[in-house]
């Protein structure tokens, strides 16, 4: 134990890259699929496996590497993993090429292979045996990290978009003033807020060692979401040139896709939220009253004012923007 703590105040003082090797080819989201295995000989554990998509893992002085240490295939999840943490300049691991990925070219993004890594038992992460707790744990931390990049892209296509909005003129005048293009731009306004304010809850979580996979998952599953579609919307409002990569925008919709796939898919993620609706009976119970409160007429006239309002937010974003730009020319 003082070993590892010896390594965790090394990563926390140094600049060092650290990997986290829980996916393989056989198994991303379902982790419990994981076949990497540890044999425990003396003091040692020997780990043979290989681990696929590993972000840094080209460069990672340390990996945190989930295995098998159960081999019998009826022992529960909870109780057949181990957690390691394994040197990167240990014999036996093999570092494979750079995968050529769609988007997010600067990540280094790996397959790494375990070929009789020796790996001592003051290594373990936890306690023998609880292994998936520790990664699944690890989830509530890194998930609030992807959901704020996510944000960040978003961020940065209504950005590109709206200045591209107020330039960019069809049938005599800027395509801002078109109603379709208003209504892009409000949700896209909209959404980055509301992908913003929950990311921002689930670090606050992570701030105060709260353990909150409900509001994590939530935070990377529609900031995931919201950079799509925040991507997709940009591309749409520059035409043909944001087909093209001389602007930036179609990179940001290479770069986003990712959003949706790591620590967790958004299918995962919602599948595993339909679990969790029950015990927040309130959503539940605030639906039901809107359906017993407001007639159809009502509904109507809520989705005409909605759509007043998305109008209104476009405006108010493309009269910020233009207001800041003048100021930049003056």
């Amino acid at each position: 134990m003082a070993h590892l703590c010896g390594v965790l105040s090394c990563l926390a003082s140094e600049p060092l890259i650290a990997s986290y090797c829980v996916t393989e080819p056989g198994a991303g989201s379902d982790v419990s699929g994981v076949k990497t295995k540890a044999e425990q000989k003396g003091d040692e554990y020997i780990l043979n496996g290989q681990k696929a998509w590993i972000t840094g893992g080209g460069h990672a002085k340390w990996f945190f590497v989930l295995a098998r240490s159960d081999p019998d295939p009826k022992t529960p999840a909870g109780k057949a993993f181990t957690a390691f943490v394994v040197d990167g300049d240990t014999p036996g691991i093999v570092r494979g090429k750079k995968e050529k990925n769609m988007g997010q070219r600067c990540a280094d993004t790996r397959t790494i292979t375990f070929e009789d890594v020796r790996v001592p038992k003051s290594n373990v992460l936890g306690s023998p045996g609880s292994g998936f707790k520790v990664a699944m744990s690890a989830f509530d931390m890194t998930r609030p990290g992807v959901a704020a990049g996510a944000v960040g892209l978003a961020w940065r296509a209504l950005d590109e978009s709206a200045k591209y909005a107020l330039e960019r003129k069809t049938f005599g005048t800027e395509i801002a003033n078109h109603q379709a293009i208003q209504f892009m731009l409000a949700d896209m306004a909209m959404n980055l807020e509301l992908s913003r304010l929950a990311t921002y809850k689930s670090a606050w979580d992570v701030d105060r060692k709260v353990r909150s996979s409900y509001y994590a998952s939530i935070a990377k599953c529609f900031a995931a979401d919201t950079a799509n579609q925040a991507a997709a919307n940009a591309v749409q409002i520059f035409g043909g040139n944001g087909f093209n990569s001389e602007y930036p925008v179609e990179k940001l919709m290479r770069d986003a896709k990712i959003y949706q796939i790591y620590e967790g898919t958004s299918q995962v993620i919602k599948r595993l939220h339909s679990r969790y609706t029950p015990r927040k009976r309130f959503l539940l119970s605030f639906f039901l009253l809107c359906f017993l409160v407001f007639d159809r007429a009502d509904f109507t006239m809520i989705t005409c004012l909605f759509q007043i309002q998305r109008i209104v937010i476009a405006r108010m974003l493309l009269g910020h923007l233009h207001q800041n730009q003048t100021c930049r020319m003056n």
